[in-house]
């Protein structure tokens, strides 16, 4: 293959993560027994120790004052509230005062962390945490056990807390990114992960569990006697408490108290976390928990909350009046509150950025620069159209100078300021066979349709028949001219829907016979004996669940239950090669739009880039929380969209692995996304039935399209960008005015720093057509190069 070899593989492989920015890794993972600002401090003088700051940041560190008892020096940081409610009642103390010793476990932890620096020769570290922690000289006698030789301490020479690992402990707060990786496979195959006792051992740390109801109740009372305008934001809070405190009373074995919460306070969660609930209602014993990955996902990230501070200083007041120590621990353990100054949202507002399994999409994590300009188009000379010509000759007419045509860069001599460089990441150069397709893209161009609200597409439906074998995937050629589907029964069927049949390449001894030099040696090659309008391939060895073309036409991507990739060759019809890299089945995967590097994402919750002259992923994306659904290349190559089934879209820098962009508001699994032409704007459908739209360079929802009554499995935008198309399990395909919904946006700096949108309930003045199947679910759109909408689905009697 004549690929460019200086691809992506010469860049250091490094795994996308939600939190990149430096420092991060300190604030966004602390365990729950171990007081922040000690962890701050230790590392802090770990590194003085370690040699890995210079003298200067030696001497500020070593002179920095101690922080509060919480480490929650900034007042904007609503991850953890700024004093503790019982702070008059034994609560930690703040301000330059140490902390008095916490409860057992909380002291068995320091005493871990204790033996943990000793071991690691970092004496001065761990006085300094004894002398801030306020224990005794001789907290540690030589044996690891604690001075006075009552309670469980550290077992002699074991490094373990009541069987819990002090470094895994410790490993919990710098999760290598590696560990990252590894952590969702094993939670998709609902194995124990390594620190599975850590996370659920949390919830051993409970209060009297007949109070659970009334803890809960008083906060409602509370949230509903508060003024509207707070009401919204502080009613967000009802979920992720729910779920804690009834994991919390499951755990330690209050399993009626738990049924009795479960069924007083589950129906007053939100509609779109039924399915959730449901999950939740089946985990009635300890043993239930260990490998559930709901239960993991709540407990391994934190559920965001975006409040405004008159809402949140309400809360922290109500809290710290009536002294409820157990809803507190929560918020502090398992929530992160994004405080923001201004005016507090609306139930709609709120409503419309929910759904998700960790909350709302943090700001910060929607704030890096995003390159979504286009690239610009290589300068290709076009030649004069001979149809033309001969048609001019024919009519007896004179025939006129035709002006020169442009050349195909003309459009985009200009540099889009958005637009990434040519250089950022390797992209394949284009051969001969390239260039000459290109020039065809462009005259059919020149006959494409402009669309709009008064002059609709024609719709081609390519109807399955008779599809017994079970049809899971579609795809099209960019030219329109081959079509094919991935079927549960392992196989992929490849159609040819022009005249032109689909031939094989002749044996290697025939070719030998071919002249080389002859004008039609591709024509020649080609051996006619195995000329059909189908082929079908083998290899698979479980349900084809992903399929997509090349640019080219000369390969063909399947991704499939048996967790394998595999590139197939439309010359021979042959497998080329196997890509394994996931562990469990594979969902989606897709080709990039200049060729060469595919994606691919499945329940391994991990998304892969690859490059078809490599066996090995060239990137990881790991962040999801759920299986990774959909994909899709970005048009200019450099990002990649993810849709999850823990209701999320992410946008993955294809250059350094970093997720830039994480959209909320679906409220079910998400099946379908679509770039716009010109980059800009992402489309995405999901099982709620609704198209939402966003805008990459602000990280904002601009746009929601309701009208479909079921999942909605593909979207495609026109090739002028004019025209959106949805088709959905609920047998229809619907046209929405793309133009109009972009149009209409204002997007401000307020806007875009609060993340605060006003969305337009105007699906019906955008829904330009719906368009009814006999009983076909829609799988697949395209818009060929003429702007003709096509369509394909299996008949469903």
């Amino acid at each position: 293959m004549n690929f460019k070899k200086a691809g992506l593989d010469s860049c250091p492989l490094t795994l996308g993560s939600t939190d990149q920015s430096e420092g991060s890794i300190l604030r966004s993972r602390w365990f729950p027994f171990f007081n922040f600002a000690h962890a701050q401090f230790i590392f802090k003088m770990a590194a003085v120790q370690g040699g890995m700051v210079d003298a200067k940041d030696e001497l500020d560190i070593k002179s920095e004052p101690p922080s509060d008892g919480f480490g929650n020096s900034n007042a904007n940081d609503g991850r953890l509230l700024s004093s503790s409610p019982g702070a008059g009642t034994g609560g930690t103390a703040t301000g330059n005062n140490k902390p008095a010793p916490g409860p057992p476990e909380e002291q068995q932890t320091l005493l871990a962390v204790l033996q943990f620096l000793k071991k690691s020769k970092l004496a001065e570290s761990a006085e300094i945490l004894r002398r801030e922690a306020g224990l005794p000289e001789d907290a540690l006698d030589p044996k690891g056990t604690d001075a006075s030789g009552s309670g469980p301490g550290l077992a002699a020479g074991s490094g373990q807390v009541d069987g819990v690992d002090a470094s895994s402990l410790l490993s919990r707060v710098t999760v290598s990114s590696s560990a990252a990786a590894q952590a969702p496979k094993k939670a998709a195959a609902g194995e124990d992960q390594p620190d599975v006792s850590v996370v659920l051992s949390a919830y051993s740390q409970q209060g009297d569990p007949s109070l659970y109801d009334a803890y809960y109740s008083g906060l409602k009372r509370f949230i509903e006697s508060v003024l509207d305008c707070h009401r919204a934001e502080l009613s967000q809070l009802f979920y992720p408490l729910f779920v804690h405190m009834y994991l919390e009373l499951v755990y330690n074995n209050n399993e009626s108290v738990a049924k009795a919460f479960f069924e007083k306070f589950s129906g007053d969660q939100e509609c779109y976390y039924e399915q959730d609930l449901r999950i939740l209602s089946s985990l009635t014993k300890k043993e239930h928990m260990k490998g559930n990955e709901t239960l993991l996902d709540f407990r391994t990230s934190k559920f965001v909350l975006r409040i405004s501070r008159d809402s949140y200083q309400l809360l922290k007041r109500h809290l710290q009046e009536r002294q409820n120590n157990q809803i507190w621990n929560i918020i502090q353990e398992h929530l992160y509150i994004d405080i923001f100054d201004g005016m507090p949202r609306s139930k709609s507002q709120i409503d419309a950025m929910s759904g998700s399994l960790a909350g709302e999409a943090r700001r910060e994590a929607n704030k890096a620069k995003v390159f979504y300009g286009l690239l610009k188009e290589p300068e290709i000379e076009l030649p004069l159209d001979d149809e033309d010509e001969e048609a001019e000759n024919e009519e007896g007419k004179p025939k006129k100078k035709k002006p020169k045509k442009d050349s195909m860069g003309s459009k985009s001599k200009k540099q889009d300021p958005n637009a990434p460089l040519q250089t950022r990441i390797p992209l394949p150069e284009l051969k001969d066979s390239d260039k000459l397709d290109k020039i065809m893209y462009m005259k059919e161009s020149t006959k494409r349709i402009r669309l709009g609200s008064d002059n609709l597409p024609s719709i081609c439906f390519y109807t399955f028949l008779n599809a017994y074998q079970g049809l899971t995937a579609v795809d099209v050629t960019d030219d329109s001219s081959l079509i094919a589907g991935g079927f549960a029964d392992s196989t992929v069927r490849v159609w040819s829907v022009t005249p032109k049949k689909l031939r094989k390449v002749k044996s290697a001894a025939d070719l030998n016979l071919i002249d080389k030099e002859s004008d039609d040696v591709l024509e020649r090659i080609m051996d006619e004996k195995t000329a059909s309008e189908l082929k079908i391939l083998y290899g698979h060895s479980g349900p084809v669940y992903g399929i997509s073309f090349s640019p080219d036409r000369n390969y063909l991507l399947s991704s499939s239950e048996d967790g394998t990739i595999r590139l197939w060759s439309l010359q021979t019809f042959t497998c080329l090669v196997g890509y394994k890299g996931h562990n469990y089945p594979v969902w989606d995967t897709q080709f990039s739009p200049y060729g060469y590097y595919f994606v691919s994402g499945g329940h391994d919750r991990v998304a892969r880039l690859w490059a078809t002259d490599h066996y090995q992923p060239l990137r990881i994306f790991a962040g999801h929380l759920a299986d990774i659904t959909c994909t899709r290349f970005h048009p200019n190559s450099n990002y990649v969209a993810t849709g999850s089934s823990d209701r999320t879209i992410r946008l993955w820098d294809v250059l350094n692995g970093n997720c830039v962009r994480i959209f909320t508001g679906h409220k079910g699994p998400i099946h379908a996304l679509a770039f716009s032409p010109n980059g800009k704007f992402l489309a995405s459908g999901a099982t709620d039935g609704r198209v939402l739209l966003w805008d990459i360079g602000h990280g904002l929802m601009v746009g929601e399209l309701k009208g479909h009554t079921d999942t909605i499995y593909s979207l495609r935008f026109s090739r002028d960008g004019e025209i959106l198309a949805s088709g959905s399990m609920d047998n229809t395909v619907r046209l929405w005015d793309a133009m109009k919904a972009f149009d209409d946006l204002e997007t401000d700096d307020f806007t875009a720093a609060t993340g605060h949108i006003h969305l337009q309930d105007n699906s019906q003045e955008l829904l330009l057509g719906t368009y009814m199947t006999k009983s076909t679910p829609v799988l697949h759109l395209h818009f060929t190069r003429r702007n003709l909408l096509l369509a394909a689905g299996a008949y469903n009697p």
